[in-house]
């Protein structure tokens, strides 16, 4: 059996300032509460590896793994994927972002499998994962939309 979960956010500004906000990696750890820090390990064209540090859990276990991001502007979507697994099989993930009346719909799709040996099954990261984004999400549009009403933006007026 594998995972599979997709969200999805409408953000109240462009899609240039979503694009923008998203896809600086560098800047995740002000944009998500859940990153400690974040390592550029390279950049290469479109791609970039980078390995990521959660904040310690609740039992203080600290996560940490390497991914790599390849950004399509021209079509407006990401492809990433773990390289570092973890407890994962795989882990691939699929941004995708619209323009719409309302600003910038926003994607994420994980397609995923666990470990047979990982200390959860894929229904439980499901689940977890599905409730982890609507948080991350929620708290991204509101970040976002803070910084297009102090540019003074718009949805519509750009991107």
């Amino acid at each position: 059996m594998a995972g599979h979960t997709q969200n999805e956010i409408t953000i109240a500004a462009p899609v240039d300032l979503v694009w923008d906000m998203t896809n600086d990696v560098a800047n995740w750890p002000r944009l998500f509460s859940e990153y400690a820090s974040v390592e550029i390990l390279s950049r290469e064209g479109n791609k970039t590896t980078f390995r990521l540090t959660m904040h310690p859990d609740d039992n203080g276990t600290v996560w940490s793994w390497v991914s790599e991001r390849e950004t399509h502007r021209d079509t407006l979507s990401v492809d990433a994927r773990r390289v570092e697994t973890g407890p994962f099989a795989y882990m691939n993930i699929r941004w995708q972002y619209q323009k719409v009346a309302q600003g910038t719909r926003m994607v994420w799709t994980q397609d995923f499998e666990m470990k047979p040996d990982a200390p959860v099954d894929d229904a439980w990261m499901t689940d977890n994962i599905n409730r982890n984004s609507k948080t991350q999400m929620a708290l991204i549009r509101d970040r976002i939309e803070k910084a297009a009403a102090e540019q003074g933006s718009a949805p519509g007026l750009t991107g």
